[in-house]
């Protein structure tokens, strides 16, 4: 009996080793499968940034003097990361790409002089916008924003603000109100007003027709 119950202790304890080996070269394949994966998708993100790099070059014409990323008619629904490696760009114009969403890292195109979305799906506008120091045009119409960000009043040099047919736009922010709607510099206003008077005090609509 003593023999036999070495010889099942023994092979229980032989059992025991292996199944914990195996579990450890399993749980060792697993993480270099997971491996290969990170490093294939990381591979496959280069690949299809440098593709969308590609067309976005193709779509940069230079007008005036001034560089111009130039977009219709495509379906661009979000801007990849690497249209940061054209942050030279004086002027975008996208129109009619079904574009939702504008990057947060808009606020890097510093040299930005006019920003044409007119016509997209655009819901919302990153506070980041109020970082375009030297924006001076800024046409949203036509698209589905709801809010505006109390930042885009930092941006000091805007001369032109256009949000008309934004349907359901709720309120514009009074530093917005302040520091441009009501700015002699901005005549084009009167285009947005169409979609936001209705939303203004009574006096505000008495001094914005004097003006």
């Amino acid at each position: 009996m003593t023999e036999a119950a070495v010889s099942v202790g023994s092979f229980t304890a032989v059992k025991t080793l292996w199944e914990v080996r195996i579990q450890k070269i399993n749980e060792e394949l697993r993480k270099e499968r997971e491996s290969r994966q990170r490093a294939a998708g990381r591979l496959t993100l280069v690949w299809e940034e440098r593709v969308s790099l590609t067309k976005l070059k193709e779509k940069v014409v230079t007008e005036d003097g001034r560089v111009i990323l130039k977009i219709e008619h495509e379906e661009w629904k979000t801007l990849p990361s690497c249209l940061l490696k054209l942050n030279h760009l004086q002027e975008w114009q996208l129109h009619r790409t079904g574009l939702v969403k504008i990057p947060e890292f808009i606020g890097r195109f510093q040299n930005l002089i006019v920003l044409d979305l007119s016509r997209n799906s655009i819901v919302e506008l990153p506070k980041q916008i109020g970082q375009l120091s030297n924006l001076q045009e800024l046409n949203l119409s036509y698209n589905k924003i709801k809010t505006v960000p109390k930042e885009l009043s930092n941006c000091v040099s805007l001369e032109r603000l256009e949000l008309a047919v934004n349907r359901d736009i709720c309120e514009l922010p009074h530093q917005v109100w302040k520091k441009h709607v009501f700015s002699l510099s901005l005549l084009s206003i009167l285009e947005s007003i169409v979609t936001t008077l209705c939303l203004l005090p009574e006096k505000q609509v008495l001094n914005l027709s004097v003006h």
